[in-house]
């Protein structure tokens, strides 16, 4: 019996995969820059006699930048362009790394942080929504799987960068090293990404409420939960006042948003299944990814007597882990849809953490790497899928409101795993001994992936147009529709709406 052809749609063809290497040479430049400079902090403040509540604000601020503009990205792309705004963002990030690679003080560098940080919050959120549009959903699953195995080695292999830079080079160099592989990117990014369609009917308005709502309220949430990760804890004056003022302003945007007929981030996208339910795994998995890579560096160098360098290159089979499983999963995700790889993935995670949590002192590191391989692994199988459940159960048009959803989800769940993983190794150190504190710590992860796991089980099919049949299960045939027909019924109904609001968002940014 002959076997159907494969479907031209679903495969990465050479335009596609053009566009994605080219993207991810400048977007992995700001992902490696974070890690880079955060192992250089003692360094800096050595350098320019800073103390540490001065330096630390060359990673504060740069964070902060980062999260007020990612709201606006979405609507920026749509208003001016993908390419466009990929270009200035990058232009931006290249003229703040030379800026700060000739700084003359601790004031200057932070200033030039800030803008390192705001070209990087321009690029990765236009990095996700232009390749989510040219991909289309049929293969959005492969696209995901490749970006995102890309991407995530960038916190990873940051730090081991970073020491080397500092080990062997001046700490300029931290900066000067984005300037060649920047200009290489800005160059291929104006020759190969296709040219900005001409818009069609009235641009999408600028949310001015929104902005003033949402932009500082994420700010303020990632800087309490920031301060909260280091020696402030949840319970510093600073940090509640920081959380409750942004925690206030964000339940104000909600509102907003909810009556807005262009909001920023159009948060009616939350009725569709697909959607909620991938942003919940994104969420999770932000607070178990940078959770472990906050404890493992931490544990070989504390419970196993491991030098900084040693420890970030233990931290590397973690990410060849993520590396092997996200474009696995990105290519099941056609076949087999998110409620299957999520759970599975939870629990591949959770077993090799299982490993860290009863590993003592004598354990073989060998044995310790397999297991940073297993929960890499799991995390690529939740991530892949999680985000392609994300952009598959969306309309073209509500892409970028998508993207800057995962990216804040993300962002905001990576923070508060740090804080909450540092208060309970600190908790625990206080009354336990080294290993037995880092071992139960690290059960706390295990619970995490367990739940990020038991959050796939909601999602119902595969992202619309992945595979144009049920792939979880005909039972849920007559019971379940598909994501385009949840996005479809929530457009009808904000149509049809009283107050007259449609759930369309920005106009369709096409590349």
């Amino acid at each position: 019996m002959a076997t159907a052809p494969p479907d031209p749609e679903t495969k990465i063809d050479g335009p596609l995969l053009r566009l994605m290497l080219v993207m991810l040479l400048g977007g992995v430049m700001g992902i490696l820059d974070t890690t880079i400079v955060n192992v250089g902090i003692e360094t800096l403040g050595d350098r320019f006699d800073a103390p540490l509540k001065t330096i630390e604000w060359v990673a504060t601020g740069y964070l902060l930048a980062l999260a007020a503009t990612v709201p606006l990205a979405g609507w920026a792309a749509a208003r001016y362009g993908g390419k466009t705004v990929w270009l200035t963002g990058l232009t931006v990030f290249l003229a703040g790394s030379a800026l700060s690679a000739i700084a003359w003080n601790a004031e200057s560098l932070i200033a030039f942080r800030v803008l390192q940080g705001i070209g990087v919050g321009a690029l990765e959120p236009t990095l996700l929504t232009m390749l989510a549009l040219a991909a289309g959903p049929k293969r959005a699953g492969k696209m995901i799987g490749i970006v995102g195995a890309v991407v995530t080695l960038g916190p990873i292999l940051g730090p081991v960068l970073g020491g080397v830079l500092l080990e062997h080079a001046n700490w300029r160099w931290m900066f000067i090293i984005n300037l060649p592989i920047g200009v290489l990117a800005l160059a291929l990014a104006y020759r190969q990404i296709p040219a900005d369609p001409p818009r069609e009917g009235e641009p999408p308005p600028l949310d001015a409420r929104g902005i003033a709502l949402l932009c500082p309220g994420f700010a303020a949430v990632v800087y309490g939960l920031s301060q909260a990760a280091g020696d402030s804890g949840f319970g510093a004056p600073q940090v509640i006042a920081a959380l409750i003022a942004g925690a206030a302003l964000i339940v104000g945007y909600v509102l907003h948003a909810l009556r807005a007929e262009h909001p920023l981030i159009d948060v009616r996208l939350f009725r569709i299944r697909g959607f909620a339910g991938g942003i919940g795994a994104v969420f999770l998995t932000g607070i178990l990814l940078f959770s472990l890579l906050f404890l493992i560096p931490l544990y070989y160098q504390v419970a196993r007597d491991r030098g900084v360098m040693a420890a970030g290159l233990l931290l590397v089979p973690q990410g060849v882990g993520v590396w092997i499983g996200m474009p696995i999963a990105g290519q099941l995700f056609d076949r087999i849809g998110a409620r299957a790889l999520i759970p599975f993935g939870g629990v591949l995670a959770a077993l090799g953490i299982l490993g860290f949590s009863t590993a003592d002192a004598g354990t073989n590191t060998a044995i310790l790497v397999g297991y940073s391989l297993v929960t890499g692994a799991g995390l690529g199988f939740v991530g892949a899928p999680a985000m392609s459940s994300v952009f598959g159960s969306v309309a073209p048009e509500s892409v970028p409101s998508a993207t800057a959803a995962v990216y804040l989800s993300n962002q905001i769940g990576g923070t508060l795993g740090i804080a909450i993983a540092a208060l309970v190794l600190q908790n625990r150190t206080e009354s336990h001994a080294v290993v037995p504190a880092f071992q139960g710590t690290f059960g706390y992860l295990i619970a995490i992936a367990l739940v990020v796991g038991a959050v796939g089980l909601v999602l119902r099919r595969a992202a619309a147009g992945a595979s144009g049949g049920d792939v979880d299960g005909a039972s849920d045939e007559t019971s379940d529709e598909t994501s385009t027909g949840d996005a479809k019924a929530v457009a009808e109904t904000e149509a049809g709406s009283k107050d007259g609001v449609a759930a369309a968002g920005p106009a369709r940014l096409e590349v």
